[in-house]
């Protein structure tokens, strides 16, 4: 059986919690805290192992951390929920480098949402841009619409749109609860203004800061009054006692700006040549 958040039950105690405190004179009296919630951006199933033993409120779950994140596979959400309890919102992009994609691309979207749904996730975190930069409203809102039911989380796309106040009034119009956010910036810290700024619309898309967040900054987000950031935590942890002598990283083929497709003319000059007698 899948875990169901208590906050829909009712009133959310992941957001508020309270103690009871007693004075000097035997009075006792109920003190409530608000409570921020750390969402944990986990790239395999032993970081959200972690990440739940840790504590944390809830999952980001993705695969190719270092290209950015991207959707893991069937077999992997399966396994996820079998040892995985904490609320997750489950990435839903089919491939690295920008954030327009092909019909087919938009159809497996469309497909990984449904699945994610079926095997009982929160949410899903996705987005979609035009060429421009500017956010692709008709198709984002199809994906919305997909997750009905469901947690969406507009992913870091949003960090590269043209106008993010006019965009972010669209998520609102079209059902996005989360845009996850540096403020533009490499590192949310050095964008806290623009967050500020995102978080004083009042929109009702929570506005939820991610990217260099640690145990050294939380807090000025929380100061800020924001009630939920996103971190990934991340260290290496050496798993070979010996360097491959043949790279299985090609950082030549890492771009924001082009994409790298097999190409028609490359195929048929190499069959050309194994397909003719010698």
């Amino acid at each position: 059986m899948r875990h169901i958040p208590i906050q829909y039950i009712g009133i959310s105690f992941r957001f508020i919690c309270g103690f009871k405190n007693t004075d000097f004179n035997g009075n006792v009296s109920l003190i409530f805290v608000s409570i921020m919630i750390l969402e944990v951006c986990c790239n395999s199933l032993d970081s959200a192992l972690a990440a739940q033993s840790a504590g944390a409120h809830r999952i980001e779950f993705c695969t190719g951390l270092a290209l950015g994140g991207l959707t893991p596979s069937i077999g992997l959400l399966k396994e996820y929920t079998k040892i995985i309890s904490l609320p997750t919102r489950v990435l839903i992009r089919p491939r690295a480098g920008d954030f327009s994609y092909t019909s087919g691309e938009f159809n497996s979207m469309l497909e990984d949402i449904a699945k994610c749904k079926e095997l009982g996730f929160e949410g899903v975190v996705s987005g979609i841009l035009a060429a421009e930069g500017s956010l692709d409203v008709s198709r984002t809102a199809a994906l919305v619409a997909a997750a009905s039911g469901m947690k969406f989380t507009f992913h870091r796309a949003f960090d590269w749109v043209l106008d993010p106040k006019e965009t972010l009034l669209k998520l609102s119009e079209i059902g996005v609860h989360t845009v996850l956010t540096s403020g533009a910036a490499s590192k949310a810290l050095d964008g806290l203004d623009q967050l500020k700024d995102l978080k004083a619309m009042n929109t009702g898309v929570e506005i939820m800061p991610g990217s260099g967040v640690t145990a050294q900054n939380a807090l000025i987000f929380k100061k800020a009054g924001f009630k939920a950031i996103h971190m990934s935590g991340v260290a290496a942890e050496k798993v070979l006692d010996h360097s491959p002598k043949v790279s299985m990283h090609s950082a030549s083929l890492l771009s924001d700006t082009h994409r790298f497709n097999t190409q028609e003319n490359r195929v048929k000059e190499v069959l050309s040549l194994i397909n003719s007698p010698y």
